[in-house]
């Protein structure tokens, strides 16, 4: 019994090669595989074009809060408000 299974090991994993130079589509898969890994830690780790993205990004979100604080400012009651702070700080006894 011993002899069937050692038998039938060795045609199964002579019917599965491991080594990758004996099967071309384990090399051909291991190359793909050391490619993308290459190339998604490049891509993890480059910022070429990205100061570009980030400065767009960051003038687009001051030239949004600049007219947000104009539109506040500029509404009537918190000018309102605005002019008592400064007048009550003006008046204040010393």
């Amino acid at each position: 019994m011993t002899t069937q299974n050692s038998n039938h090991s060795a045609d199964h994993s002579a019917s599965l090669p491991t080594n990758s130079s004996t099967n071309p589509l384990t090399a051909a898969q291991s190359q793909l595989s050391s490619y993308l890994h290459k190339r998604m830690r490049a891509l993890a780790t480059e910022e070429n074009g990205m100061s570009t993205v980030e400065y767009a990004l960051g003038t687009i979100a001051a030239a949004a809060f600049g007219a947000l604080l104009y539109t506040v400012v500029t509404g009537g009651d918190i000018t309102q408000a605005l002019t008592d702070i400064i007048e009550r700080a003006l008046n204040t006894d010393v």
